[in-house]
């Protein structure tokens, strides 16, 4: 069949829909049709479903010209998504295709929503098309005889690669596709993302660098002018002393009328703590919305996720507060209105999340921002720069995550057992491990049949033999079990289930929050008042409650930090405060009261200014210094500096950081002279002297302790029989202890350090943002009392010690003072 004839079928469904194809839809058809590889750059709700899917059938048709009548059956197609919440989505599209072009090709889903009935199913025949997660891909190649079920694959498709690009998830998906590329001769293999800086580094570390996959690609853009409006919520009076606190509930009343003049609105907050307490407080002061208003965020349970994705579908709800659970394609037609409570932190994400309103080609997107402190409208004023200039962050890859490796061998020795050299040039084909020596694949390969050096007298990190012809390959089927329970964990904390004592799951909550609760203790969690009873395994007991509370879960995604785009973006937007009223934003002017209450005190810093303040109050000597970088940076910044200062002069003191400056507070004063005589804020000496300060070793173990689980040192219980957080804690930080004394050069211990610095300290931006201060004008402030700036950083270190009431009550007295 040609292309031609192929292309009319699809144009006649289009027609049928009374659609027209875009270009970039077609430009997708012809490449894949030609046996073509690529990344395909499209925006949410463009129809990139459609780009993909539709060559993938065109192919079947073309190959098998009697597909109405005869239908063969065996795995076509592998759809990736990174979130399970879109699954449904994917599959609805694709079975519109398979149905009306009557090919009789099955679509199935296989994450860990997948029930085991439905596994077993699957076990004896493969969907034709196969919508799956990273975790759940590698777990098919664990099963015994997988060759078998790819070999017929025509097309693996990876959806949001740039929400997987730079996260270990990202590096399983590039371990499998290298896999496939080996059994499935006639496999094409595509990536969907939406925009990011570096977009030509995404394609190549899809395909891997140099490989003949990339070669022969194609990078296609859909150029659709997509309009975006931010608005931001001004509030009336604005606080000369802003403070992170009620985290915008003043301006609840102002979302109201958004909520009411539109269908539905989805309200984004940054952190699962932020969506139950809004959700909460608008059903307190809004009993109307009863019935009409929904919660979803990624620790509720799955019946309720995807009641409320469908019932947004149905137009059912008029709201939804929801988390970064909905960022991410979700086809929801209906949402007329997005609301952001707080700043996003970075750029794509709030362009991804501007992109859920008007999700139709061609309609324009509508935004609200809604500060939840005054200095979140520089960010708002920031975003607006943003949206203009279409710019956008890099997403950066990893390399060399041995974890990622080891887990990924012993997953193919668990299956059907591997052959080192054959992986070998596979894996070096792959970008995160194209720098792989022999003697570290060397290292890797004993490691798994031995343990590491100073662990070979101990049996149970020995999990591969060797078997005659040099396979390598896991014979115990206790050590298969274990791993394959573990393949999905690339996660941070523990999370324990939270279940009424008489069964219901209600969803799951960081095990550091459960740990500090007592019996007794009333939270509010997925919407209710729940009263703690115990802790039973790894599941938190408990019962509904009509005590009020104002204690929420934290979970630690909460600490996002400012991407160096969004950073860059704020410092510009802050110096027009400096500028001509004429030539601000409206969300500088509205801060003009803070600003002249900050140069009443202190000063407003210019581009080539770096400010520094200091002054007392009852908590001690406080020393602030702003870089404007982003928390990740900060926190590096301080530990940095506070080390550097305690070689010239023994002194203790205490850090805190916001994503504006960073604070070391003391019982005596710093002699900041000192600082800038000495020139302690310089980029030389900084690695080793990052490594000496404080916490790059405690960091470092915290890292290690995820790379101990992935690599399956450590393991983390069968499911219902979960391994305490604590046990995890202390077994990697024995095995920590172990490395560290007696085999410093152990490549997993060494990658903890590594990944310390390069991802959570991002050491590249810290170098840049010392460099940069190098060349401003220092200005120190010896202040009587503290400023509009600094009162976010001091407040929020009052936070860790008061409840919610004690504080506000704590800055009302001191807003008081400070502003006789």
């Amino acid at each position: 069949m040609k292309h031609s004839s192929l292309f009319h079928i699809a144009q006649n469904w289009f027609s049928l829909q009374e659609w027209k194809p875009f270009a970039f839809q077609k430009e997708s058809w012809t490449a894949f049709l030609q046996g073509k590889h690529g990344l395909l750059n499209a925006p949410t709700g463009s129809g990139k479903t459609y780009a993909l899917w539709f060559p993938i059938v065109l192919n079947y048709i073309k190959n098998n010209p009697e597909y109405k009548t005869k239908h063969k059956k065996g795995l076509k197609a592998i759809w990736i998504t990174p979130l399970r919440a879109l699954s449904q989505e994917i599959k609805q599209s694709a079975e519109r295709i398979t149905q009306d072009l009557e090919t009789q090709m099955t679509v199935g889903i296989r994450t860990g929503d997948t029930s085991t009935k439905e596994r077993a199913r699957q076990k004896t025949t493969m969907p034709d098309l196969l919508i799956t997660t990273p975790e759940s891909l590698q777990l098919l190649l664990s099963s015994k005889g997988y060759d078998k079920v790819f070999k017929d694959c025509s097309a693996i498709v990876v959806d949001e690669w740039h929400e997987l690009l730079g996260t270990k998830r990202g590096v399983q998906m590039e371990l499998g596709v290298s896999r496939l590329k080996s059994i499935c001769p006639k496999l094409r293999i595509w990536g969907i993302s939406a925009t990011i800086g570096n977009l030509e580094q995404a394609r190549q570390v899809l395909l891997g660098p140099e490989t003949e996959a990339y070669q022969n690609s194609v990078l296609i853009k859909a150029k659709l002018n997509k309009k975006i409006t931010v608005k931001s919520i001004i509030p009336k009076e604005m606080e000369t002393f802003p403070w992170r606190g009620h985290l915008g509930l003043r301006l609840l009343e102002e979302v109201v009328p958004i909520i009411n003049s539109s269908k539905t609105t989805l309200l984004f907050t940054n952190t699962r703590s932020q969506c139950e307490i809004w959700f909460q407080k608008i059903l307190e002061k809004h009993p109307e919305y009863a019935g009409e208003m929904a919660m979803h965020h990624g620790s509720v349970n799955k019946e309720t996720r995807l009641w409320v994705e469908q019932a947004i579908r149905n137009e059912t709800l008029k709201a939804v507060v929801c988390t970064s659970s909905l960022d991410l394609g979700v086809d929801f037609a209906p949402v007329e209105t997005v609301v952001q409570i707080g700043g996003p932190k970075g750029v794509a994400r709030f362009l991804q999340r501007a992109g859920r309103s008007g999700h139709q080609p061609g309609k324009e997107s509508v935004i609200h921002f809604l500060p939840t402190h005054a200095m979140e409208l520089i960010e708002a004023s920031a975003m607006q720069q943003a949206v203009k200039d279409a710019a956008v962050e890099d997403r950066i890859p990893y390399l060399n995550s041995f974890d990622v490796l080891l887990q990924y061998l012993t997953t193919l020795a668990v299956s059907d057992g591997f052959y080192p050299k054959e992986i070998y040039r596979e894996i070096k084909q792959t970008f995160c491990y194209q720098a792989v020596t022999e003697d570290q694949w060397q290292w890797l390969l004993n490691f798994l049949v031995m343990g590491s050096q100073s662990l070979k007298t101990y049996d149970e990190y020995q999990k591969v033999e060797v078997e005659e012809d040099g396979k390598f390959k896991v014979n115990n089927r206790g050590i298969a079990m274990r791993h394959r329970f573990q393949i999905g964990t690339i996660v941070g904390d523990a999370s324990i289930a939270v279940r009424y004592q008489k069964g219901g799951y209600i969803g799951s909550i960081e095990e550091y929050f459960i740990s500090k609760l007592a019996p007794g203790d009333v939270f509010t969690f997925a919407g209710r008042n729940l009263e703690f009873i115990r802790i039973k395994g790894m599941q938190a007991h408990v019962r509904n409650s009509s005590k009020r509370t104002s204690k929420v879960p934290s979970w630690m995604g909460g600490r996002l930090s400012f991407s160096a785009q969004m950073s860059q973006l704020l410092r510009q937007e802050l110096y027009t405060a400096e500028l001509p009223t004429a030539k601000q934003s409206k969300e500088i002017k509205s801060l003009a009261p803070m600003f002249k209450k900050q140069r009443e005190e202190s000063l407003v810093p210019k581009p080539n200014e770096f400010l520094i303040e200091t002054f007392k109050t009852r908590d001690g000597y406080h020393h602030i210094f702003y870089p404007f970088e982003g928390r990740g940076v900060h926190e590096a910044m301080s530990s940095l500096l506070a080390y550097r200062i305690s070689l010239l002069s023994p002194i203790t003191c205490s850090l805190a950081y916001n994503d504006y400056g960073f604070e070391l507070l003391s019982d005596k004063p710093i002699a900041i002279q000192d600082v800038l005589d000495n020139n302690l804020l310089t980029a030389e000496y900084m690695l080793s002297d990052l490594q000496k300060s404080l916490n790059s070793n405690e960091m470092a173990r915290r890292k290690f302790r995820d790379i101990a689980v992935i690599s399956g040192m450590v393991f983390t219980g069968y499911p219902d029989k979960g391994i305490k957080m604590k046990h995890l804690q202390s077994s990697s930080q024995l095995l920590f202890d172990v490395f560290k004394d007696f085999e410093d050069d152990n490549l997993l211990y060494q990658q903890a350090f590594t990944e310390t610095f390069e991802h959570q300290l991002e050491e590249g931006r810290l170098r840049m943002a010392l460099e940069r201060i190098a060349v401003q004008q220092i200005v120190w402030k010896q202040c009587k009392n503290p400023t509009p700036f600094s009162f976010p950083i001091i407040t929020d270190r009052l936070r860790e010690k008061l409840s919610n009431e004690k504080l506000a009550e704590r800055i009302r007295r001191m807003t008081k003072i400070l502003t006789k």
